[in-house]
């Protein structure tokens, strides 16, 4: 007779040591995950600044600032590396952040906006926060305080406030060569030597990279300088190698775009029937009437300023980008100073801008911008789209003012050509992007041979996390998988 006894005593038994293993088996994970696996690595815990928390690795690389010069210094450029959550992770993903001059550990930092994706990619493979050279940890250089102001008080044409700003270019370059930084080293294929000597340092044979913006910029030109060396890249509002400078009819288009929205919506469309007079006639009016707005200066002490048009084209280029955030205030902005109200132009004043006409620099967003440059035939195109153009020349200021300005920082037409790859690639684009367009973005990847283009509608610059979908295509992607969807909608906000 059989002893059921016997074979609950087993049964039992087997479950207790198969827990055993598998509790073993996760512990052994836990501390591999928290062992530096590369030089100069030490293990963090880092967290968000809304507190959440992960086990994750710090490191830095050494790297020479300038390459073309045998006797240059070194710099470190630093990272954090969160550790992949499979068994058999795939090529390490390197976070490129915008700017040029964002932080990508900062991005990761930040509350409520793109740590989740950080931690959904691990599913295939490390994820790297990159902070690129010249920014975030790897920033050890002096901003520069040129010394040279824009008038508070009296009105300036563009062309004079160009002549400031070149002026103060110069300056700043001889304030970091006497200080002993190389700006020549501050360029956007130094960026790209680095990721080849960090995928060293990783010992992976490739990378992913992970862009937005200028972090795409970036991503191209790795494509340029280590084609056989990266899988997949995942790029988001593409900035191309000669697209430092937007050309200012496709701003207007985007404008167009916006008016096509407004008119979806009846209390917009009541409010703003035509936004491109609209914008055209505070233009005219600030230009023969600039108008008159109070400050707080550094020492606490309320100083006048007149408010021009060239300061609006300015301010109106920083708020478009995407249209849940900035876009609804620039349209009231507008329409208040078109009906003489300057209330909301005093708020914004209040809360810190204009309140320094002091020109000043970062290097590396200057140094990089200024090396990327901008063809003479693109060139050509700006300046006499520029002349009729909503925003003018501003949308990217102060480029193309400084094109040329420090002559030996440029990358030349070579740098610039479109490159060519046959790199897998997702390319996200959200239709009412207000910096970086769909239809310039495609155009920046013309010559790659595997392209998909989703298109987030409605969705601005900063579209990763307008919808769980964009998360959702990026896994799909780099799973290797075909991407099914060419469209991913999100809300439209109201403009009213």
């Amino acid at each position: 007779m059989k002893d059921t006894r016997y074979d609950e005593f087993r049964s039992s038994i087997l479950r207790t040591l198969l827990f055993i293993i598998l509790i073993m088996s996760f512990d052994t994970i836990s501390q591999e995950q928290h062992q530096p696996a590369y030089e100069n690595e030490e293990a963090i815990t880092f967290k968000t600044q809304d507190n959440q928390q992960v086990a994750a690795f710090s490191g830095f690389i050494t790297v020479p600032e300038n390459r073309t010069q045998a006797s240059s210094r070194t710099i470190r450029v630093h990272y954090v590396r969160f550790p992949a959550t499979t068994k058999k992770p795939g090529s390490p993903i390197v976070y490129l952040a915008g700017g040029p001059g964002g932080s990508g550990i900062k991005t990761a930092e930040y509350a409520n906006f793109r740590f989740p994706l950080f931690m959904a990619l691990r599913e295939f493979g490390d994820v790297i926060a990159l902070d690129q050279r010249g920014t975030g940890k790897s920033d050890q250089l002096p901003a520069c305080q040129s010394g040279i102001y824009t008038s508070t008080d009296t009105p300036q044409t563009d062309l004079e406030i160009t002549h400031l700003y070149q002026h103060a270019a110069l300056k700043c370059a001889a304030f970091w060569q006497t200080q002993g930084y190389d700006i020549k080293g501050y360029t956007t294929e130094q960026s790209a030597e680095d990721l080849d000597d960090l995928r060293r340092h990783l010992k992976a044979k490739k990378l992913t990279l992970w862009g937005i913006s200028y972090g795409t910029h970036l991503a191209l030109a790795a494509t340029k300088l280590m084609p056989n060396k990266l899988d997949k890249l995942v790029l988001a509002s593409v900035e191309g190698l000669d697209q430092t400078v937007k050309l200012p009819a496709r701003t207007d288009a985007y404008f167009a775009r916006v008016q096509q929205v407004i008119n979806t919506q009846p209390k917009a469309k009541a409010l703003y029937p035509d936004i491109a007079a609209l914008i055209r006639r505070v233009h005219k009016r600030l230009d023969t009437s600039p108008v008159k707005i109070q400050l707080t200066d550094k020492n606490g002490e309320k100083v006048g300023l007149l408010f021009q048009r060239w300061q609006m084209q300015r301010l109106a280029s920083a708020m478009i980008a995407d249209p849940h955030r900035g876009l609804k205030r620039l349209l009231a902005l507008y329409r208040a100073l078109d009906m003489g109200n300057v209330e909301p132009l005093q708020h914004i004043a209040n809360r810190g801008y204009f309140s320094d006409n002091q020109i000043s620099f970062r290097l590396m967003p200057f140094a990089m911008d200024i090396a990327s440059g901008i063809t003479q035939q693109r060139l050509a195109q700006v300046n006499q789209q520029s002349t009729t153009a909503l925003l003018g020349a501003y949308l990217n200021f102060p480029m193309p003012q400084l094109q040329g300005v420090i002559a030996e920082l440029d990358l030349g037409d070579t740098f610039r050509k479109a490159p060519v790859s046959d790199v897998s690639t997702l390319v996200l684009s959200g239709s009412l992007d207000g910096r970086t367009y769909p239809h310039s973005q495609l155009d920046a990847v013309r010559n790659f041979s595997d392209v998909t283009q989703v298109i987030i509608e409605n969705a601005g610059h900063n579209l990763f996390m307008r919808s769980p979908q964009v998360t959702e295509v990026i896994k799909t992607f780099l799973a290797g998988k075909s991407v099914q969807t060419s469209n991913i909608r999100v809300p439209l906000v109201e403009l009213y």
